[in-house]
């Protein structure tokens, strides 16, 4: 199994999202009493925590702080984590070539570590080394707790921060990427999680550095009830009963959580009642069909959305067309550029419906006639916000924005009505593309639960096969 799917895993069978730091402050007269301490404070605060920790944290400073014998307690603390919980190296590497590669193997030594956190700025090569070893995974720090980490990362990069910049940059790397994002900033918890909604974040900066855990759920929280650990380390650690602050805290995060994610089905009524009509109307056309289909990516799916057959139902081809001016709204662009074939009825609809001039490009170039290779009337230039139907991974999004590009044209957004799994957004964010969708695979398959499509346990099972894939 990858680390985020043992994370998920641990967080759901002990009902917990708290992230439990152990950064061993201990006063020693020489490295070997050292060790000794580490090792005892840190046995002590696993056993009083494991039954509420989803993870633990290390801090590899306050253990290379002792040379040899520090690292020696590293390894004697990770021995003791016995039942599987997940572990988290908090290094904070970031280096390129044979320096990354010695970094990742010397941090993956031990085989309880899944997961490092690394620094982003020196680019993707900073990072593949650490994503080689299989089924291991990285938290790239996006937006800091520190005080002074507006310095830098607020900085403003086209009239946003520049972490969210260079926090997409880094989803976009992968799957097995998540972010570090500060519990003491709901702000930018917030807006990282509306541009990444799926991406897992390790919010520390709670507790002593003012973050609350009401705060910090109530931001970061995806909508299936995980995607953000809390991490909490001095607050244990000085805790005169570990035990029971560890249970307070697991107990806070479930009480902020249960409330987030009543509140937000209460939330939006006129949104919640188009996109109901919406996904029904999926349904009765027989958008949604169980089986095993080979996609345009090669994935085998248990599971097929076949858009094409809206057009043929003009009520729903209608609260499609009313669905995608609802996304568009707030965008800028001067025309809207629907991807061949599928989307192309759906791309009218939101033309009519809004007024906005439709053009597409053709996928494969035209090799005959005019040879265009865009239809319809545009200037070079001009912005232009590209539709489509759905996005499972960004391979047919990729081909439309280079002959966009390619004619001069600029592409920063994507809009579809249904967005299914985490790869066509990074794939998106990897090549600068905002993706806006409608709805989620996760709120289509509760309607065809709903509605009789599927039962409970087949619902389970096609959320697995998405999160998986």
């Amino acid at each position: 199994m990858e680390f985020f799917e043992v994370l998920e895993a641990s967080c759901r069978n002990k009902n917990s999202l708290l992230c439990v730091g152990l950064d061993p402050r201990v006063d020693a007269q020489n490295p070997v009493e050292a060790r000794q301490k580490i090792v005892a404070a840190n046995r002590a605060l696993i056993e009083a925590t494991m039954p509420f920790a989803a993870a633990y944290k290390p801090n590899i400073a306050f253990y290379e702080a002792w040379g040899a014998e520090g690292l020696l307690a590293l390894e004697e603390t990770l021995d003791l984590i016995t039942d599987a919980t997940p572990v988290i190296l908090d290094a904070k590497r970031g280096d390129i070539g044979p320096t990354a590669e010695a970094y990742a193997t010397a941090s993956f030594r031990h085989p309880s570590v899944g997961c490092v956190t690394v620094a982003p700025w020196m680019g993707r090569d900073s990072i593949d080394p650490f994503l080689k070893h299989p089924g291991k995974a990285v938290f790239a720090l996006a937006r800091t707790s520190n005080p002074s980490a507006v310095e830098l990362q607020d900085l403003k990069y086209k009239k946003a921060p520049l972490y969210l910049k260079a926090a997409r940059v880094a989803a976009g790397w992968g799957r097995r990427v998540g972010l570090v994002v500060a519990g003491n900033d709901e702000k930018a918890l917030g807006l990282l999680r509306d541009a990444l909604p799926e991406t897992w974040f390790l919010a520390p900066g709670i507790g002593a550095q003012g973050g609350t855990m009401a705060g910090a759920i109530g931001a970061g929280l995806r909508a299936d009830g995980l995607g953000i650990l809390t991490a909490v380390s001095r607050e244990l650690a000085q805790a005169k009963d570990p035990a029971a602050k560890a249970q307070d805290l697991r107990d806070q995060i479930n009480a902020a959580r249960t409330k987030v994610l009543a509140e937000r089905q209460t939330n939006s009524p006129a949104l919640t009642k188009l996109k109901r009509r919406v996904l029904e109307g999926l349904i009765r056309t027989e958008c949604f069909k169980l089986g095993e289909f080979v996609l345009k990516s090669g994935l085998k799916s248990p599971f097929y959305v076949d858009l094409r057959r809206v057009g043929s139902d003009p009520k729903v081809l209608r609260l499609a067309g009313k669905a995608y001016a609802q996304m568009m709204r707030d965008l800028e662009f001067k025309r809207v550029a629907g991807i061949p074939v599928a989307a192309l009825p759906l791309v009218s609809a939101a033309s009519l419906e809004t007024g906005v001039p439709m053009i597409y490009p053709r996928i494969p170039p035209k090799a005959h006639g005019t040879g265009n290779n865009i239809e319809g009337e545009w200037k070079s230039g001009e912005k232009v916000l590209l539709l489509d139907d759905l996005i499972t991974t960004g391979k047919s999004k990729l081909e439309a924005i280079e002959v966009l590009r390619g004619e001069g044209l600029v592409v920063t957004d994507l809009v579809v009505l249904l967005e299914r799994g985490v790869q066509g957004r990074r794939d998106m964010d990897a090549v600068g593309v905002k993706l806006h969708a409608f709805a989620q695979i996760e709120e289509f398959f509760q309607v065809a639960r709903e509605m009789g499509l599927i039962d409970a346990a087949k619902e389970a099972e096609l959320l697995q096969f998405t999160r998986e894939n």
